[in-house]
């Protein structure tokens, strides 16, 4: 069986391992972006030395679904496309290299949570269990048939950094057999649900702002949803955004008389925020360049100096 492979992230890592170790598959080529529009993707990385391990040819393209990426995909006569970890849309001619052959992975139990920003989201709903699914990209949105799931549990705590390690060890899990299944032709779609279809809606790194008016809860949740592979949960302090990375919700018993927003207690390790319900205590933080427009929420020094 001849692949192509189409992404610039880690989980495209993950696939290209699992198909250059397959019995009875050919990795034809990797297509990514060119290094200059790594910008796209948070968690961009360049696969170059894994094509190389893999023994592929490596093809950057801005689009996948420009006249050159589609004569230089369909030159290798693939028979399976895999998109995986790439954030352009699959158009009806690129599908029509393979068709009905064009694998995605979608980092949530399909169908609930179609669409995108799906890992923060995931945090954000509180979503006890999720899955990483593999299934048949077709003209809607995360709507073809399943071809493999694999369920687990989300911590009450867990982080996106968490999370996103999590869906990695799913989809290195489910690939092999799927692979074979594929080589076998004993794999076996499932039509999708539609009565239990729900979808996420994009995110942008502006959607990643603190609102010091709402719960301590709500603002720990947005931090660990916006951190690390993505741009982070944010507020200002003067002209400075602040990139919140690490936080905790604690009580407050001494600082009734402040604002949301306010800092009430500081150490060298860390600083306490008031909310609207409680403090947040944040310890670990990082500073980005001064000039960038304020937002509605901004951090107030109540304590006097600098963080």
């Amino acid at each position: 069986m001849r692949a192509v492979l189409i992404g610039a992230v880690e989980s495209t890592r993950v696939a290209a391992r699992c198909l250059a170790a397959a019995p009875d598959w050919d990795l034809a080529a990797l297509v990514t972006l060119p290094l200059e529009l790594g910008g796209r993707h948070s968690d961009f990385l360049d696969l170059a030395q894994d094509a190389d391990a893999a023994g592929c040819a490596l093809l950057r393209f801005a689009n996948a679904n420009s006249e050159e990426a589609i004569a230089a995909i369909t030159e290798l006569r693939p028979d399976y496309l895999f998109v995986i970890g790439w954030s352009q849309l699959c158009g009806e001619r690129l599908m029509a290299i393979a068709p009905g052959r064009t694998v995605g992975y979608h980092p949530a139990a399909l169908p609930r949570l179609r669409g995108r920003g799906v890992i923060p989201w995931t945090i954000l709903l509180g979503e006890p269990i999720t899955a990483g699914s593999l299934f048949f990209i077709d003209a809607g949105t995360d709507s073809g048939p399943i071809l493999a799931q694999h369920y687990f549990h989300v911590a009450a705590d867990a982080t996106a950094a968490e999370l996103y390690a999590q869906h990695m060890e799913a989809l290195g899990h489910m690939m092999p057999p799927l692979l074979a299944g594929f080589a076998a032709g004993t794999a076996v779609p499932r039509v999708q649900d539609t009565r239990h279809a729900t979808w996420a809606a994009r995110r942008r790194p502006e959607d990643g702002e603190i609102d010091w008016t709402g719960s301590a809860e709500a603002a720990w949740r947005l931090v660990r949803a916006c951190g690390d592979p993505y741009p982070g949960a944010r507020t200002t302090l003067g002209d400075e955004l602040i990139i919140v990375a690490k936080a905790e919700p604690v009580p407050l018993l001494h600082h009734a008389a402040a604002l949301p927003g306010q800092i009430v207690e500081r150490d060298g390790a860390s600083f306490v925020v008031r909310c609207g319900d409680g403090g947040l205590r944040v310890s670990e933080w990082r500073r980005t360049k001064p000039g960038l427009p304020p937002m509605h929420a901004r951090l107030g020094g109540g304590l006097g100096g600098g963080l």
